[in-house]
């Protein structure tokens, strides 16, 4: 008995001593650049463990108004807010369809679905470009439209379309599993009521299905706030959003040597992301953990 409780000690003490140095990793860094961005260039030179002296916030201002990182950041919010509208538009109905319903083409797109799950869309971008390009000359064409004009690409609009079929098969897939775990005898009282399919969605479905789709809210928008390269080749000229705004603020700063503005707005990208996490960790855990009652 002493050995077997001495053994479950150990492997607590274990797994604590792993979680800590996990967190540790996260939180050093994450800390020390929200502590770098309020120092003064000059703080930079000495200690850079050392506290800084003051609230500088003129790095804010640098960073949101001189760098435009401002206008970058509602162009990400745009961007970020009508994917996410969209794809749970989209994603929802279709995966009340495949989990509830049986019909003849189900395992077909069941299989389309899982198989979108094994493409990395980093190495479809030149082919979404290019598709991007063509429907633009065929719009110009059709309509006798000026060579200049832009329509497709600088669009936060088309980005946002794009971001959310790329996210399409893992967000089925997810909210698919979640939603046959979930039992059926309130879907049937309600259609015994006289609701529709729409209504039922809406009324019983959504609700019950809260804390998976609030992960996948969670993850997408994780997804779609970074996102780096789709951004740079869709929005060569105008529109940037946050992650482009950064890269080209981490350059002119390094050369001016002002890394308190550089760190202000790496500070600017991450707390949106933070602050969503906080407000929402209860039911993504609820949403990862939990697959509803068993019929």
């Amino acid at each position: 008995m002493i050995k077997k409780m001495s053994a479950d000690k150990l492997y607590k003490f274990f797994i604590y001593l792993c979680l800590s140095i996990f967190a540790i990793s996260i939180i050093v860094p994450l800390g020390w650049s929200i502590l770098a961005a309020f120092k003064h260039k000059s703080e930079f030179y000495g200690n850079p463990w050392a506290l800084p002296k003051g609230m500088y916030l003129e790095n804010f201002r640098k960073a949101f108004v001189d760098a435009h990182m401002g206008e970058y950041f509602i162009n990400s919010i745009v961007v970020t807010a009508l994917a996410l509208i969209i794809l749970l538009v989209v994603a929802i109905p279709a995966a009340y369809v495949l989990s509830r319903f049986e019909f003849k083409s189900k395992r077909v797109l069941d299989t389309l679905f899982s198989a979108g799950l094994f493409i990395n869309v980093n190495y479809i971008v030149v082919p979404i470009f290019l598709l991007v390009l063509d429907g633009e000359k065929a719009i110009k064409q059709i309509f006798s439209l000026p060579a200049t004009m832009t329509l497709f690409l600088d669009s936060r609009i088309v980005l946002s379309l794009i971001y959310a079929s790329t996210a399409l098969p893992f967000t089925i897939y997810l909210l698919t599993s979640y939603l046959k775990s979930l039992p059926k005898a309130y879907e049937e009282a309600a259609y015994i009521d006289g609701c529709t399919y729409l209504k039922t969605l809406t009324n019983v479905i959504i609700p019950m299905a809260r804390p998976s789709i609030i992960t996948v809210i969670l993850f997408n928008f994780l997804a779609f706030w970074n996102e780096y390269i789709i951004a740079l080749t869709l929005l060569p000229n105008k529109s940037k959003t946050l992650p482009l705004g950064l890269i080209n603020l981490m350059q002119v700063q390094k050369t001016a040597t002002d890394y308190g503005a550089m760190y202000a707005g790496l500070v600017i990208v991450m707390i949106p992301t933070i602050i969503l996490y906080i407000l929402v960790q209860k039911k993504l855990t609820e949403g990862m953990t939990i697959g509803g009652m068993k019929e």
